[in-house]
């Protein structure tokens, strides 16, 4: 029989699960205009998904190598990366008249949305570590392996989606400021 420490763990790996569910619902939804809608991310917009999945692999190392501190050093590193990268693109379109970069979605453009989910991350980070100290009494949670694995896996395959559209994007070169094919296969 488990103790409340191991299963205050599950809580904690529960936690960390939900931040690599949420990092990656936000890659899907980006793929998804892509992919369905055409939209081809610039060079800011693919180092913003850089940060996502540097903060979502800080996430992955808890759930499969157990909580350490240095893994949420990664998820925060991701974020401050996405969301810089995110406010100098804000930046480049805030001034009257500038439509922005690409489509919207609920009204505001994907890079906003990064800079939102940063600083989501950061909080819910944040709140995981306050939570993992006040629970350790009364917080009793069940292990999930199947839905960590299937997690980890969906994670995985967007890393490397992620890493094939980007070469095939970009080719060897420097990518399009304002990207409209995909440059190796336009050959």
């Amino acid at each position: 029989m488990e103790n409340i420490e191991q299963k205050n763990s599950h809580f904690i790996v529960f936690m960390n699960l939900l931040g690599l569910v949420g990092i990656s619902s936000v890659l899907l939804v980006a793929f998804y205009y892509q992919l369905v809608n055409f939209e081809l991310p610039c060079p800011l917009c693919l180092l913003q998904r850089v940060g996502l999945i540097l903060a979502g692999f800080g996430f992955l190392l808890n759930i499969r190598q157990g909580i350490n501190v240095s893994h949420y050093g990664m998820v925060l590193i991701g974020s401050l990366v996405t969301g810089m990268v995110a406010v100098r693109q804000i930046l480049l379109h805030i001034t009257p008249g500038d439509p922005g970069y690409g489509s919207t979605f609920l009204g505001l453009h994907f890079y906003t949305w990064a800079l939102i989910t940063s600083v989501l991350i950061v909080i819910a980070v944040a709140l995981i570590m306050i939570i993992s100290d006040l629970s350790r009494k009364w917080i009793a949670f069940p292990r999930l392996p199947a839905v960590n694995k299937i997690a980890c896996l969906l994670f995985a395959l967007l890393i490397v989606g992620n890493l094939v559209s980007t070469v095939l994007e970009c080719g060897s070169g420097q990518c399009a400021d304002n990207p409209i094919k995909y440059e190796l296969l336009s050959n």
